[in-house]
């Protein structure tokens, strides 16, 4: 039974796609950056072992003492995992390689899929008062990403503008629907974004056809063009939204963050 002491909670979201190179971790600091710039409070869980949202958002390496690893497996203080970031209401709790090892590690726990439900659900995390929780999972259909799911309200699934897209996406939406039955019946899929968008190309202009008339209302209205100030954002460390707020790959995030919040 919830507590009606407690602040509304956030808005938890898997950003979650098996396949790699979809503009997943992208989407993930550039939707997060979008939602801060509207004034939302948002937390990114990095909870790919790679750290490419950790990078993205200026923690170096060196400066991640505390990570998701120490969250899921030794039950480490909130205060120590989650850092502020370069964006205003933007904060991260960071990954490193240590992560790799986690799957096996947590095959061992009694509640394997729920460790990340139940690190985001502690009392302690009220005193951040967030808005919104993006996780942004490892790019297989591994025991984290079943944690990000059981953890989750919703999934958002990025899915890249090229030839057998939609092939890979069967095996995503049979993981959902497992979850689903198994440890989170509500959990929903929140939208799926096209990434890597271009209406040049008749090649997309497919992509886009097949995947509205198979997932209809399920796909954005939104699309993420290819552009280079999207590609070139993380080598700055900082989201494209910093990096170049005018451009088509910034306006597109602040429209996805416009019609998410709508929905």
């Amino acid at each position: 039974m919830s507590d009606p002491t407690r602040p509304k909670p956030p808005r938890i979201i898997s950003v979650a796609n098996q396949k790699g190179g979809v503009g997943k971790t992208t989407t993930a600091i550039n939707l997060g950056a979008a939602l801060a710039e509207t004034g939302f409070k948002v937390l990114l869980v990095d909870l790919d072992p790679q750290g490419n949202a950790s990078t993205g958002l200026g923690i170096d390496p060196e400066d991640r003492d505390f990570t998701t690893y120490d969250l899921l497996l030794d039950d480490a203080d909130l205060d120590n995992v989650i850092r502020p970031t370069l964006v205003e209401r933007l904060l991260i709790a960071p990954s490193t390689t240590d992560l790799s090892s986690a799957d096996i590690e947590m095959a061992a726990a009694e509640k394997r899929s729920f460790l990340l439900h139940d690190a985001l659900r502690q009392p302690k995390m009220d005193d951040f008062q967030l808005d919104f929780i993006l996780i942004d999972c490892p790019p297989s259909l591994s025991l984290l990403t079943v944690n990000a799911m059981v953890a989750s309200d919703s999934v958002l699934i990025p899915l890249q503008s090229e030839f057998f897209a939609l092939e890979g996406l069967s095996q995503l939406l049979l993981t959902i629907r497992q979850v689903r039955e198994s440890a989170n019946p509500n959990l929903r899929i929140e939208g799926v974004l096209l990434t890597m968008y271009d209406g040049r190309n008749n090649l997309s202009q497919m992509v886009e056809k097949d995947a509205r008339d198979t997932l209809g209302d399920l796909v954005f209205s939104t699309i993420v063009p290819r552009n280079v100030r999207v590609s070139e954002a993380p080598s700055y460390a900082m989201p494209v939204l910093y990096y170049d707020p005018e451009s088509k790959g910034s306006l597109a995030y602040r429209a996805l963050a416009q019609e998410m919040v709508g929905r």
